[in-house]
């Protein structure tokens, strides 16, 4: 069985008016379902496109543009609903930046409001509605020091076309536990929409990424926000390059990269994942990753420390 996915390597752009925004959105997504994709993924943040409909004072405000953005998030769940549902399509949209309560419930969330929370939400869309989402579980300094965004709580698994799926949103890439836990609930590809502003950070999710997909034998599938967007200090400059991901094993590349975009090269990556391959891989490959993932827990233990200086005996009479 085969599925093509869709990578969106997303230019964040200045919109004048809502309908440019929803034109700009339907342009992408009717490209990317004409290319026959049936899973389409957005990348982390790219929701943030919007700021540029609020009032100009709140364009630098990290913390005031957030309650900002809460009046616009009804119709841009209604824009991919529909969108999902008139093209017949799975769709991760850009993560938004969504209130959802106190944050006294929440040890460690962020110095917000009195009765403000904020979670960097992706939401998962079908051809029958709205799935549910992925909040980021793990904060950037970014995030955590100057926008006060919170951690969200609980990975989830969607069922897609055939396949189950996996988001792990930008940071979260980099755990290896999180996407352990959707590929235990049958997770075989993991989407990862991410934003990041210079090749160190893209670096960072790319290799996390890769280790995902070697370490679970599935694939995985970057989508980056491109940006050089000086008119909002929230997403002003970001950097990166689509690609999809695999285990180094049979009939897959050795370099573990199925395909890539050029840097900062925005469209989609389309791309065909064979998954009678990585059920095969988990049987029959070169290496048993996922088989021999619980023989490795099995063997770990305290590390010791070797060639530390040892207390010395004590000298006793002869």
């Amino acid at each position: 069985m085969s599925l093509r996915v869709a990578a969106a390597a997303y230019p964040a752009e200045f919109l004048p008016d809502w309908d440019a925004y929803a034109r700009k959105l339907t342009r992408w997504a009717e490209e990317a379902a004409q290319a026959g994709a049936q899973v389409l993924v957005f990348p982390e943040y790219a929701s943030l496109e919007l700021v540029s409909l609020l009032p100009p004072e709140l364009h630098h405000d990290v913390l005031g543009m957030r309650p900002a953005l809460q009046a616009l998030l009804p119709a841009f769940l209604d824009l991919h609903a529909g969108l999902a549902q008139r093209l017949g399509v799975w769709l991760v949209a850009g993560s938004y930046p969504v209130a959802c309560g106190d944050p006294a419930s929440y040890p460690g969330a962020g110095p917000d409001a009195p009765g403000e929370r904020y979670v960097n939400r992706a939401y998962v869309f079908g051809p029958q509605g709205l799935l549910g989402h992925q909040d980021k579980l793990l904060m950037t300094r970014f995030e955590a020091e100057e926008w006060h965004i919170s951690p969200g709580q609980g990975v989830r698994v969607f069922e897609g076309p055939g396949v189950r799926l996996g988001v792990a949103i930008c940071y979260d890439s980099e755990f290896p536990h999180l996407a352990r836990a959707q590929a235990e609930g049958g997770a075989e590809v993991l989407l990862v929409p991410s934003f990041t502003e210079g090749e160190h950070g893209f670096y960072r999710v790319r290799v996390g990424a890769q280790a995902r997909a070697l370490e679970n034998q599935f694939y995985a599938v970057h989508a980056p926000l491109i940006a050089d967007a000086p008119w909002t200090y929230a997403i002003e400059t970001a950097r990166g390059r689509a690609a999809c991901y695999a285990p180094s094993d049979t009939g897959l590349p050795a370099s573990g990269v199925l395909s890539e975009r050029g840097w900062d090269e925005p469209g989609w990556l389309i791309q065909d994942l064979d998954l009678a391959r990585i059920r095969a891989l988990r049987q029959g490959g070169h290496v048993l990753l996922w088989r021999d993932r619980h023989a490795a827990l099995e063997r770990v233990t305290p590390a010791q420390v070797c060639g530390a200086p040892q207390p010395k005996e004590p000298v006793g009479r002869p």
